[in-house]
């Protein structure tokens, strides 16, 4: 297990305890997430070894990797991933009718596939093998392990995306410094997280999916991800909801609560966060997309 001395998005060395929260999905081991005491930033600290984390992915527990279809709850992500596959190319398509695209933790190689039925000249990148390999077979993509990085040119795509991904990257501003040198001067990032400032994060505190442990590294809202993102001069081009996302984790939630009527439960929870984000008027959807331009660069 490897500390958290500096805090990734500020560099300030202070930490508080925030919160313990369980590994639900696959160890039931206990995780501790601290918080910097000056920008706010909450982490899971200590965090497992970067060889070790394989581990608490290899189960067909983690639906993104095993793509499976058993359980009310897994066939809902399938259903919701369906139709926000035209929604990912939309908003795409607000920006870049055609181009290069990558996408960081393709997982299951949905969205990547999709881009390519769009013309666009993508290429995936996703570290487990297993699910790299089926992606490839099932849908015949270009995508690599991430050790192929390094050796990509410069200034080579349109848009990058990283839906739910940056969460769980290891080496946080090595990777941010990555995507800074990959993107075109006029490229578009777009990243997707889930947001520790949302009302079901609060309403479920150590029972919240969106915590995740130990998978999600680093926990997100939005002054901290813009804060992060603009140390490598990107400029915030606009927040988007994901509403469907406060549905999901609200009734996996739930379910780790082991709640006789977890659904109508999750549904309520769902439907009072989104609600509570609506009218608030402020960014605290459960789930935010995050779209950034590359300003500045040289």
């Amino acid at each position: 297990m490897v500390n958290i001395s500096e805090c990734p998005v500020c560099s300030n060395n202070l930490f508080q305890p925030f919160l313990t929260c369980k590994d639900f999905s696959i160890t039931g081991q206990n995780f501790e997430l601290i918080q910097c005491a000056k920008c706010h930033f909450i982490l899971t600290s200590p965090q497992p070894a970067v060889n070790d984390l394989g581990q608490y992915y290899n189960s067909t527990n983690y639906i993104s990797h095993s793509d499976t279809s058993k359980g009310l709850i897994n066939k809902m992500y399938r259903f919701i991933r369906n139709f926000t596959l035209k929604q990912k190319i939309k908003l795409i398509h607000k920006y870049f009718k055609q181009g290069t695209l990558l996408d960081i933790g393709s997982g299951a190689g949905y969205f990547l596939n999709e881009t390519k039925k769009y013309k666009f000249d993508s290429i995936g990148i996703e570290p487990d093998s297993t699910t790299r390999e089926k992606s490839i077979q099932q849908f015949d993509l270009k995508v690599y392990d991430e050790t192929y990085i390094p050796g990509i040119n410069l200034n080579s795509f349109d848009i990058i995306t990283m839906w739910h991904v940056l969460e769980h990257v290891p080496n946080l501003n090595e990777r941010l410094d990555q995507l800074k040198n990959l993107l075109k001067p006029n490229g578009i990032l777009i990243i997707a997280l889930p947001n520790c400032d949302s009302f079901d994060a609060q309403y479920y505190k150590n029972y919240w999916a969106g915590f995740d442990v130990p998978r999600h590294l680093w926990h997100f809202n939005p002054s901290t991800m813009e804060s992060l993102a603009s140390k490598y001069n990107f400029k915030l081009d606009a927040i988007l909801p994901m509403y469907f996302d406060a549905f999901y984790v609200s009734l996996l939630s739930e379910k780790y609560k082991n709640s006789l009527l977890y659904f109508l439960k999750g549904l309520t929870i769902g439907f009072i966060s989104n609600i509570t984000a609506l009218i608030s008027g402020t960014s605290r959807y459960s789930s935010q997309i995050y779209i950034f331009k590359n300003a500045n660069k040289t």
